[in-house]
């Protein structure tokens, strides 16, 4: 395993309660950072938790998985995130709670050296400034490069907060309809990457596709893509795009090919889905895989 922080995740990290009554731990960086340690990768996780027993939960789970807690902050006055999940034709919906610890991450309390190597947000926990502002100074002082999970979750987004952070990127990764809604007007989704890779001059933009798969475009217009097997059994679909969006960082950071890292993460989260949540806390889970990619 890892000893360096190649991978530098920012952002929420919540409990997800279902429609049964449990709960599961989630937060689409979290579960990013969560996969990404399982393959050895020992990310660096910035974000906040209350002072309450969730929060304390959240913190042992973190040691249990050996999970660094050195960027972990903790919130007197805030409570850990939370989320109700509604599933409506076999489809997430989510009803996210305002004002949680995550929102409120401090750049007074962030380490003030410079990082290397990639640096991971979505667009949820820059809805607070002052979470947003907490980003900026990471990014400031942030020397490699920044891959963006687009996240919509209206009414948590603001279009030209977003665009700006989008400049920022050298990866994005968002779903069919995100990019129809930032990036309106176009016949066809291939023009259409086309023209977003060249407004925000990425290195690679990644569409997931639900059922369809997943397509990506890199900055020379080369196109791959992946589909998942008929035989793909879906218990549900909460956290799919995270485990997608752990390999591509685990592939970017490994330098794999883009064909091959898209349908890496293709099987990841194909098997993903076959489970219940977001996360695995089952180390055989993940070494399958392990063993399979050498």
């Amino acid at each position: 395993m890892s000893n360096n922080h190649n991978i530098h995740v920012f952002g929420e990290v919540l409990f997800d309660h279902f429609p049964d009554g449990s709960r599961i731990l989630g937060g689409a960086p979290f579960n990013v950072a969560w996969h990404l340690q399982a393959f050895g990768q020992a990310p660096r996780f910035t974000s906040r938790i209350g002072d309450d027993p969730a929060g304390q939960e959240i913190a042992a789970l973190m040691d249990d998985w050996g999970m660094s807690r050195e960027a972990l902050q903790t919130d007197p006055r805030h409570p850990t995130g939370s989320v109700r999940v509604l599933i409506r034709d076999g489809e997430p919906h989510y009803e996210i709670v305002v004002d949680s610890a995550y929102d409120f991450i401090s750049s007074e309390l962030l380490d003030e050296k410079s990082t290397q190597g990639i640096l991971y947000h979505g667009s949820l926990a820059v809805r607070n400034p002052v979470a947003r502002a907490a980003l900026q100074a990471i990014k400031a002082r942030h020397q490699g490069k920044v891959f963006i999970d687009v996240n919509l979750r209206p009414p948590w987004w603001e279009r030209e907060t977003l665009l700006s952070m989008l400049y920022d990127a050298d990866w994005v990764k968002l779903n069919e309809a995100e990019l129809a809604e930032l990036c309106p007007g176009y016949a066809d989704l291939e023009t259409a990457m086309q023209s977003f890779c060249a407004r925000f001059d990425l290195e690679t933009l990644v569409v997931t596709l639900g059922a369809k798969g997943a397509i990506a475009c890199d900055s020379r217009k080369h196109f791959v893509s992946v589909k998942p097997p008929e035989s793909t059994t879906v218990v549900d679909t909460v956290g799919a795009g995270d485990a997608f969006a752990a390999l591509l960082l685990l592939g970017w950071n490994k330098q794999w090919p883009l064909q091959v890292t898209l349908e890496r993460a293709q099987a990841f989260a194909c098997a993903l889905v076959g489970r219940r949540g977001a996360t695995v806390a089952d180390r055989e889970f993940y070494s399958a895989f392990s063993v399979s990619w050498r």
